[in-house]
């Protein structure tokens, strides 16, 4: 069963082609590839067909409509395709930030569940839209084949009021939504049901913390397989300092800026959004290799930006570990999570407390590996790091959801 995966951002587009098998078998990937600067003069397209060449094109791209059409197109070309015919594709499926308090799990798309993705544009500006985009641009070109939303904030649909609510007045909530919602929940789900799986555990009866770190970075405190809390709330700009997200801040910095420096509501939302976290403090770089060469050499700002980013994850572990009372397992994923070994390492040795007997020799130089323990046998508390596979959660919920249409 071949399934299209797509990522539609406002000015691109993530596809990846699945042949699933049943779920003792492995699936494998045909092909991957993105289409950059939609709407540009020129435009970018990179084809990463399994078993051929890589391909470059540099070419016009209007809307996602003629984007999708290229993929599709580069699909089942005799020089660059992994299939005979477009017939082949079974069923696509779509990454959706937003599925705000209506959808708890994957669901299989019609216009009611349409409706309700672009009601919650108003939440996700930037990212329902395009998303909706790239629904309706299959459905345009391949009206009869199936189509599947999996949502970034699903998971986080089992916290507690206790967890997702702001202390603001209820009606904020009960009229106008207001509350935390989380998001990058494939990633929290897909790595915390892996790392039981590959330490023997029963997610039933485990604690578990997800920390998802790379330019954007969110933790989950995970607790009988469910979603109990995360760092992300409102919107993605909530929890830890990213890449060029601020995170948590005082809210009362905002109306500062906004009485007493006449400062818009839209240099305030750049500000936050575009500017600050590790690229604002370091002056430097929102890429953490940038930061550590640049520590390395004397920087002060940079070595300031790293330290300010390890602590806030620590704090969130501590405090994920006390709502929790107790931690089972900690997991490192995500661009930094995966791939800093000294992130990795600055953090873990600060966890003696919960019971991580932290092994350096494991952890050192460890990058980009599927799956591996860095803790020592004995450790009472599990570290591990896992690669994260967002676009695999798609096809299996996409597999699951229309294998019996």
């Amino acid at each position: 069963m071949k399934i299209l995966v797509l990522n539609c951002g406002s000015s691109s587009i993530k596809y990846q082609v699945f042949d699933m098998f049943d779920a003792d078998n492995e699936n494998r990937i045909l092909a991957k590839g993105i289409v950059e600067r939609i709407g540009l003069e020129v435009s970018k397209i990179i084809h990463k067909p399994s078993e051929r060449e890589d391909v470059e094109f540099n070419e016009p791209v209007q809307n996602h409509v003629a984007g999708i059409n290229k993929i599709l197109e580069l699909l089942v070309s005799n020089e660059h395709g992994i299939m005979q015919s477009l017939d082949e594709i079974s069923a696509v499926g779509h990454r959706v930030v937003h599925g705000g308090e209506h959808f708890t799990a994957s669901m299989l798309i019609d216009r009611t569940v349409e409706q309700k993705i672009e009601e919650y544009a108003e939440l996700a500006p930037l990212h329902n839209p395009a998303n909706l985009n790239g629904i309706k641009a299959i459905r345009q070109i391949l009206p009869n084949i199936p189509q599947v939303a999996c949502f970034d904030t699903s998971f986080h649909q089992t916290m507690p009021p206790h967890s997702f609510l702001y202390a603001l007045p209820y009606d904020y909530y009960s009229q106008q939504k207001i509350r935390r919602y989380g998001f990058h929940g494939m990633s929290h789900q897909f790595v915390a049901g892996k790392a039981c799986k590959k330490l023997g555990y029963n997610i039933e009866n485990t604690k578990i913390i997800t920390c998802h770190l790379g330019n954007g970075s969110s933790i989950t405190a995970v607790d009988k397989g469910k979603s109990v809390d995360t760092t992300m709330g409102f919107t993605p700009l909530e929890g830890l300092m990213m890449g060029t997200r601020c995170g948590d801040i005082d809210a009362g910095i905002i109306l500062y800026l906004l009485q007493s420096k006449n400062i818009s509501s839209e240099q305030i939302n750049a500000l936050l959004n575009k500017k600050s976290g590790l690229q604002g403090i370091s002056g430097v770089s929102s890429d953490m290799r940038d930061l550590w060469n640049a520590a390395d050499n004397g920087n002060k700002h940079a070595k300031l930006a790293l330290d300010m980013f390890m602590y806030r994850v620590l704090k969130y572990i501590g405090a994920y570990a006390a709502a929790m009372n107790g931690v089972d397992i900690i997991v490192f994923t995500g661009g930094i999570g995966e791939n800093d070994f000294n992130v990795r390492e600055t953090i873990s040795k600060k966890l003696e407390y919960l019971g991580v007997d932290f092994d350096s020799k494991k952890n050192y130089m460890l990058r980009g590996v599927d799956f591996e323990i860095i803790t020592k046998s004995g450790s009472k508390v599990k570290a591990v790091v896992a690669s994260t596979d967002e676009e695999l959660v798609i096809a299996t919920d996409t597999m699951k959801l229309t294998n019996n249409k």
